[in-house]
This record gives structure tokens, C-alpha cells and sequence, in this order.
């Protein structure tokens, strides 16, 4: 779905009185044209500057197309035009210049702030690194005792790799600082800026005045330990994306209204309640409506969490999101675009995350006591030293930048980072993916688990339980009308007919019909697989699929299969200590079977997004720290809401994106392992805030007396950065 932004237009100033009252032509022609939809068109076949000319020439030919821009790289296409300029039109003439194109979603495929953020973060880094490792080579010459004018050589030459490095990859800490500076507040990079500046101006200062001690290696390195830092901390909260971007990206951009008994294809933004809408086979529902024509079976699962479809005929209640599966539906509208049930939950999902941003880690409330005794110190060192030495400015600012310097919260940084990268690691490794930066600190806070039934607990394939018990013949007859449609009750009954050794018998004049069954002649006999009423059966307790065959009628019996580790997981968890919950939107009686083979006794059936969603909520505001885990659209709001939540890979994309933990593999016993290491993961997070206190407490003293010059002080903050990077790889 095309997401369209409209932007303020940017005030500018004027010399011209007139200039700035009067609206200029161009912006009143702006506001009177429609604004325009942005069409992205996939290339697979442009490969050179003949084809971007081409394409270009042929779209920009298209009444109503105002630009049109390829991107030879990606093999794209970007096209402005008015919003009566569809995607077919572009195609169906770039067809005739002997260009394939397909449409695209631009929604989906813009590259995000923070992938760019990485790069920047990470170039940097190799920037710092390559020029430490230079000035570092000229500063042993120094140490090795070059004297007079080789010193200053080798100090310029130093100052001339290192200030360009220094303002280079102190961009991210300066603009940082001049931010929080602006806003009223002191962040903790405002101290590693000052340390940066000083470190390079004293240098500068000594140099020029042919001193003795200049310490751009010291400010190079600082840079690059602090950046290092950075760069761990932004790879634990590069992969998050907006769940509720990635559910309005669900959204169907187009319905086919029927108007006076015309097919007419039109943005969702234009249906009306009221209006008659075409959904055919394989289509997802692009409104919320009551079906008034045509049988069909639904897959509900992105909504409900049923494991199987539904039959859906006149007068069945549907939602956007669902799926049409095997025959065409009117829908009389009921809600569309912005009212309809998806784009409410994507709303639910935007409130949870609001809510879950403002989760203050254990760095963020350490850095609010820490960044303003580190000023009070240095500044104190400066003031002292001016009035115990009679005003020896030099002596003086170096002795406060080795204060700043060997304060620089560089371990503070890493404190969290080093350990959220070290158990990220180990989690992968036993198949778990980290996304959040914070969620191991809320994970090891839990004390309620809560699951999603279907595809989290079980695998959401439906099995044969009663298929040894069938007469052989009866298996291959059944076999047999399966093979001829793509139900997945269908299926699983082939899959396991084949299993058994037994293959489908040969079925003629093979007919499904939407939301029955499916039916056929064998043998001179008509036979029916399908519904319980459809083949004269009764219903039973359990999922089933009934054979009708020669006055007979046998039920095949189906369950959902259980996800490998799911008893390990939900044991261990309840050893633990944990209260485990279950709630499903399935039905009754596959709930209660699950709940008992697992053994949990808090349980729910028939639970809607929004329910899940408010049980989660007062779990939590009866004080639980609750654990959710799920896989489906429905599941969304309630992943969001949670203190912390896990997802299988599996998952919708838009589950996955609203969990903080994906599940890699099928086996979900590593959720308890999760948890046992998030408690390590939070021990090694105060052990580090402890090494970087103890280190202060010594060093510190050190630097207020002159007993430690900026390097020594850049060499002391390096340890103790690598202290508590080697004590967060002590996890297990």
C-alpha cells in the first residue's frame, strides 16, 4: 500500500517585504493540482543507460505523469503522477517498448534511518580505527625520546591525522551534546565532547608552542572507544521496525466495488460503508462487511487465531485482513480504510508501542547522575589548580581534561551494550534473536508467561489422530477426494494416507464446492468428503472431515500437532516460578485439550485481538511483568503491550516485528534458557556498573592531584572499557 505524507512547506526568509506576505505562483499552482500518488515499478530487465532513457522517455509521455526516475541499481522505477494514473496503465506501456515491470509497495521498500545510521556509525569507527593506529606509531617515536625538532615533526604530523579524525567521528557525540545543550540538559555526551575538544586544543596548543607532551593519540582513542560503544549499543536496536507499520503495509490499497453491475477497481480511500464489494478466491479482504452473495471458506488465522478456515456464506460477519479461499463473495461494507478492524488494531499496536519507548534502561538512569558530577569534578580540578599554581592556565586544563577524560562514562556505555551483544550471541547460538536492546532487562523481570495457542504452542498443521483405526479402502477413497483440492485438512489426510503406505484411490468427475467439500464418483458411487450436515453426519466434539461412501459415513479426526519443545519450555518456565496463561481464539474444545496435555489450568478460548490485548494490560496492572508469546495478527496488540514478548520465525511479519525475541527454530524450549539468562545478563549489567564505579574511585583521585596526564588517563579509560567488555563474555 502506498503511504502518502504530506510536508509543511518550509518557511524562507525574504529580503522583499513583499516576497513574504504574498504567496508566490509556484505554491498557489501547488495547492490547486491534486496531490500526487507515487507509483514504484520493478525493472528486472533494465541494465543500461539506453533502458533508464527509455523508460523515462515512455512514462513521461503518460498524461498525468509528472516525473519518472529509474534507479538502475535497484532496477527501479519511481513515478509521480496524479492519482488518476494507475500501475496497470504504466506497465501496459512500458510492455510496448519491450520493458517488463511490476508494481511494487514503496512503503516496503525504502531503505530506514536507522540502516543509514549503521553505516554512518560503523565508517566512522573504521575511520577512528585506521587513524588511531597511525598516530599511535608517530606517538612511540616520542616516547622513544625524540627530541626538539623530530618531536615536533612527529607532533604535526599527528595533529594532521588527528583533528580532521577528531571532527570527523566526533560528529555523532557533538551534535548529541549541542542537542541536549539547546534542550537544557546535560546527556552524557556533552562530558565526551568536552573531552574530545580539550584533548585536541591542548595538543594543538603544545605544539605550537613546541611542548613536550601532546596527546592526540589520546584524543583519537578516545574517539574510537566511544564510538565502539556506540556502534554495539545502535546493532542491539538496528533491527526493531514499527509493528504498526508493518500492519497497516497488510492493509489491501484497492477493492473491486460493483457499481450498477460494473466492476469498478478503486482506492480503499473511496469505499463507503454501504457500497458492494467483489472479493475473489485468493484475495484478502480489503473492508470489514456482512457476505450478501456467494460461499467460500475464510482463513481467520491473522484475526482470530483459527487454526483452520471457516465457512463463510450469506450473512457471515467478515474483516479486513481475512483471506478468501476458494470461491468468489460480495460484501455488503460495513467499514473501510481508517474504520475498519485491521487499521484499529494497527492503532492498538502504535498506543503499546508508544508506551514501551519510554522504558528507562538501567544506563539511562545512570548517565542522569553520572554526566553532572563529571562536569562538577573537572570544573572543580580547573578552579583549584588556577588558584594553587597562581594562574597556570596550562597546567591547569590539562589537569582538567585528565579528569574529564578518565570520567568519560566510555565503560558506563558499554556497560549495557557489551552484555546485550555477548547474550544475544548466546541466545542465537541456541536459536533466539534479540531485537530490543532493553529486553533483556525486562525479560528478566518476568513472572507471567502468557501463549498464544495456535503456531506458538502448535505448529498450526492439523494431523490425522484416528487414521490407523479407518478401514483401508475407506483411507484411499478419502485420499483420493483429498488430492483434488488445496484444503488443509485436505492435505494433511493425503500426507498422511501416503505416510501409512496407502495411495489415493483414482476418484472421477472430481467437484469441490465452496464451503462443503469436495465430491466424486468412485466405483459408480458418489462420495463426499467434507461437512458433518453436507455428507449426513453427525457433528462431532473434535476438528473433523466426514466420508460419505456407500451409505456409510466415517469422521476423520484431526489436532494440531504440538511445536517440538513446548512441554520442555512450559515446564521448565512453571519450575521457575512462572504463572503460565493460555489464550486462543480457536474454539473451545481444541483449547481444553491443549491446556491439558500441557498441564496448564489458567486458560481462554475464543479470545479477540482486543481481548488479548486488555488481558495482557491488567495482568500488568495488577503489578505481573508478563511475557507474551505469539505468532499471529491477532497477537500483535497484545506482543505490544507486553513487558517483553517472543515470536517465532514463522510468525506473521507484522508479529514478528511487534515481539522484541524472534524464536529461530521450530523447538521453543530455549525460551526457558531465555529467561535463566536475562537474570546472568542483568547481573553482569551491575557487575560492569560496579567495575566502572570502582575504576572512578581510584582513578579519579589520581587525575585531581596531577598524578595523571590526559594519555595516562585515555590509556586507564581504555582498560577499564576492556574490563567490562571481557566480564560480559563471562555469560553462560
Amino acid at each position: 500500500m502506498a503511504l502518502a505524507e504530506s510536508f509543511p512547506e518550509t518557511s524562507r526568509m525574504s529580503a522583499c517585504p513583499a516576497c513574504a506576505v504574498v504567496p508566490s505562483a509556484e505554491r498557489l499552482a501547488a495547492l490547486a493540482e491534486p496531490v500526487a500518488a507515487r507509483i514504484m515499478l520493478s525493472l528486472p530487465l533494465a541494465h543500461c543507460a539506453t533502458c533508464i532513457s527509455a523508460v523515462e522517455s515512455a512514462l513521461s509521455t503518460i498524461p498525468g505523469v509528472r516525473s519518472a526516475r529509474v534507479n538502475l541499481t535497484r532496477k527501479r522505477v519511481s513515478v509521480d503522477a496524479s492519482p488518476d494514473v494507475t500501475a496497470a496503465q504504466l506497465i501496459g506501456v512500458l510492455a510496448a517498448e519491450g520493458q517488463e515491470a511490476h508494481e511494487l509497495d514503496p512503503g516496503l521498500l525504502s531503505t530506514t534511518e536507522t540502516d543509514r545510521q549503521g553505516r554512518d556509525l560503523l565508517m566512522r569507527l573504521g575511520v577512528a580505527f585506521f587513524s588511531m593506529m597511525n598516530v599511535m606509531l608517530l606517538s612511540v617515536a616520542v616516547w622513544s625520546g625524540a627530541e626538539a625538532a623530530t618531536r615536533d615533526m612527529f607532533h604535526w604530523i599527528s595533529a594532521a591525522i588527528a583533528l580532521p579524525t577528531v571532527i570527523f567521528v566526533g560528529q555523532p557525540f557533538f551534535k548529541s551534546a549541542w542537542a541536549s545543550l539547546r534542550a537544557g540538559r546535560l546527556g552524557m555526551d556533552v562530558p565526551i565532547s568536552l573531552a574530545l575538544i580539550l584533548a585536541s586544543t591542548i595538543s594543538l596548543y603544545e605544539t605550537s608552542m613546541s611542548g613536550e607532551q601532546a596527546y592526540f593519540d589520546a584524543a583519537v582513542m578516545l574517539a574510537f572507544f566511544l564510538l565502539l560503544g556506540r556502534y554495539l549499543d545502535h546493532r542491539t536496536r538496528a533491527v526493531a521496525r514499527s509493528a504498526a507499520e508493518e500492519l497497516a503495509a497488510l492493509e489491501v490499497p484497492r477493492a473491486t466495488v460493483l457499481a450498477g453491475g460494473v466492476e469498478d477497481v478503486r482506492a480503499i480511500s473511496a469505499v463507503l460503508a454501504g457500497d458492494l464489494v467483489l472479493v475473489r478466491p485468493g484475495g484478502r479482504m480489503p473492508v470489514d462487511g456482512v457476505v450478501v452473495e456467494g460461499a467460500s471458506e475464510v482463513d481467520r488465522s491473522l484475526l482470530t487465531g483459527e487454526s483452520l478456515p471457516v465457512f463463510a456464506g450469506e450473512g457471515t460477519v467478515v474483516s479486513a485482513g481475512e483471506v478468501n479461499l476458494t470461491g468468489p463473495l460480495t460484501l455488503r461494507v460495513t467499514a473501510a480504510g481508517k474504520d475498519s478492524s485491521l487499521h484499529r488494531m494497527a492503532d492498538l499496536v502504535a498506543v503499546a508501542e508508544g508506551a514501551k519507548t519510554r522504558y528507562t534502561s538501567l544506563a539511562d538512569r545512570a548517565a542522569k547522575l553520572y554526566s553532572p558530577l563529571v562536569h562538577i569534578l573537572s570544573f572543580s580540578a580547573f578552579g583549584y589548580w588556577m588558584w594553587a599554581t597562581g594562574g597556570d592556565v596550562r597546567y591547569a586544563i590539562n589537569i582538567s581534561a585528565a579528569v574529564l577524560i578518565i570520567t568519560c562514562p566510555c565503560a558506563l556505555g558499554l556497560a549495557v551494550p557489551a552484555v546485550v551483544t555477548s547474550a544475544s550471541g548466546r541466545l542465537f547460538r541456541k536459536g533466539l534473536l534479540i531485537k530490543a536492546g532493553t529486553a533483556l532487562e525486562r525479560l528478566a523481570e518476568v513472572d507471567t508467561v502468557v501463549f498464544d495457542k495456535t503456531g506458538t504452542l502448535t505448529m498450526g498443521v492439523p494431523g490425522v489422530t484416528n487414521l490407523d483405526s479407518q478401514p483401508h479402502e475407506a483411507v484411499a477413497v478419502a485420499a483420493g477426494l483429498a488430492a483434488g483440492s488445496s484444503h488443509p485438512l485436505a492435505r494433511s489426510l493425503v500426507a498422511a494416507a501416503r505416510a501409512a503406505g496407502l495411495e489415493p484411490a483414482v476418484v472421477g468427475a472430481v467437484n469441490e464446492v465452496p464451503g462443503y467439500g469436495i465430491e466424486g464418483v468412485w466405483q459408480g458411487k458418489r462420495v463426499r468428503l467434507g461437512r458433518a450436515e453436507w455428507c449426513g453426519a453427525e457433528v462431532l466434539p473434535v476438528t473433523a472431515s466426514y466420508l460419505s461412501m456407500g451409505g456409510a459415513v466415517l469422521p476423520f479426526t484431526f489436532a494440531d500437532a504440538l511445536r517440538p519443545g513446548a512441554e520442555v519450555a512450559v515446564s521448565a518456565l512453571r519450575k521457575a516460578g512462572m504463572r503460565i496463561v493460555l489464550l486462543s481464539g480457536d474454539a473451545p474444545g481444541a483449547v481444553a485439550d491443549l491446556a491439558g496435555r500441557l498441564g496448564i489450568e489458567d486458560w481462554s478460548a475464543g479470545v479477540l485481538p482486543a481481548e488479548k490485548a486488555a488481558r495482557v494490560a491488567a495482568l500488568s496492572a495488577a503489578g505481573r511483568k508478563v511475557l507474551m508469546v505469539g505468532d499471529g495478527l491477532n497477537d500483535t496488540a497484545a506482543l505490544a503491550a507486553a513487558h517483553v514478548s517472543i515470536s517465532p520465525a514463522s510468525a506473521l511479519d507484522a508479529a514478528r516485528v511487534a515481539s522484541d525475541i524472534v524464536l529461530l527454530g521450530q523447538d521453543m524450549a530455549p525460551i526457558a534458557d531465555a529467561v535463566r539468562i536475562s537474570r546472568q545478563a542483568v547481573r553482569r549489567m551491575v557487575e560492569n556498573f560496579v567495575i566502572s564505579g570502582g575504576y572512578n574511585v581510584v582513578a579519579v583521585p589520581l587525575a585531581l592531584v596531577g598524578a595523571a596526564t590526559p594519555l595516562a588517563a585515555a590509556l586507564a579509560m581504555s582498560l577499564s572499557s576492556i574490563t567490562v567488555s571481557l566480564n560480559a563474555m563471562r555469560l553462560k
